[in-house]
């Protein structure tokens, strides 16, 4: 099954505040020298399907993002643009500079463990649909509590994923979600399904982590070095390792 037609722009959203990384902008902390901001443009600049890439950072990192992009020479790297105040707003601005575009794929500048078969997956179930997402179904039990923390609720296991990136989209649809955007959310998927569209969710990784703390940096590193990622010349990553369904 081969993905849609059309021109394939990609988003990697870079511009939070790391503010619990003791100071530390987490996409630019290091395995083996290395940023891990590196690691993921790289697996987007060698991904066929795609075509250019705008790489959304904090204010304070444009100076290192645009020196980044300098050494490497990444051809597909379009733009380098300060993102907003909300994730939103850096991945609007993000929209912004892509060109003539029918998808789009995002994704987060903190998952560093994707790959360019994670990435083919998502445009191939986003063909369809025209929205997809990949996703890991939950291992453990959740509770839904109260503010008091009384279990209020179990739901079932079965219907819960945690949401990962990369997100793909027909770009004419992401645009009129972010048109009627009005209230703050925490995914992209969010704005499409509040306008009624259907998002399909295709198997992630549950090695495909957000860097968000120090422990989760130094899992990070792990899995990238166990999979011989701690280089950026390589193309693949340690998201294939586990992109199978659980056993339940």
């Amino acid at each position: 099954m081969k993905g849609p037609s059309g021109k394939v722009g990609a988003i990697i959203v870079a511009a939070g505040t790391s503010s619990r990384m003791g100071g530390i902008d987490k996409v630019f902390a290091t395995v083996d020298g290395k940023p891990l901001l590196a690691t993921v443009i790289t697996v987007f600049q060698n991904c066929p399907s795609i075509n250019e890439i705008v790489v959304v950072l904090s204010r304070r990192s444009l100076g290192q993002g645009r020196k980044l992009v300098k050494d490497h020479n990444w051809s597909k790297v379009i733009a380098i643009c300060p993102g907003g105040q909300r994730r939103q707003d850096s991945v609007k601005e993000g929209l912004r500079r892509l060109t003539d575009c029918e998808w789009v794929v995002i994704h987060d500048g903190a998952r560093p463990c994707v790959d360019t078969d994670l990435i083919e997956r998502g445009l191939m179930a986003a063909r369809e649909s025209g929205a997809a997402i990949a996703g890991v179904p939950v291992k453990d039990t959740i509770k839904i509590v109260t503010r008091r923390r009384f279990i209020q609720q179990t739901p079932a296991r079965q219907s819960l994923w945690v949401a990962q990136t990369p997100q793909v989209f027909r770009y004419d649809l992401i645009q009129e979600a972010y048109r009627h955007a009005d209230n703050e959310v925490t995914d992209d998927a969010t704005l499409v399904e509040q306008l009624g569209y259907k998002v399909e969710v295709y198997m992630g990784s549950y090695n495909n982590i957000k860097v968000t703390t120090p422990d989760d940096l130094e899992i990070a590193k792990l899995l990238l070095q166990n999979n011989g990622r701690s280089s950026v010349n390589s193309g693949e990553s340690c998201a294939s390792v586990s992109a199978t369904m659980p056993t339940r």
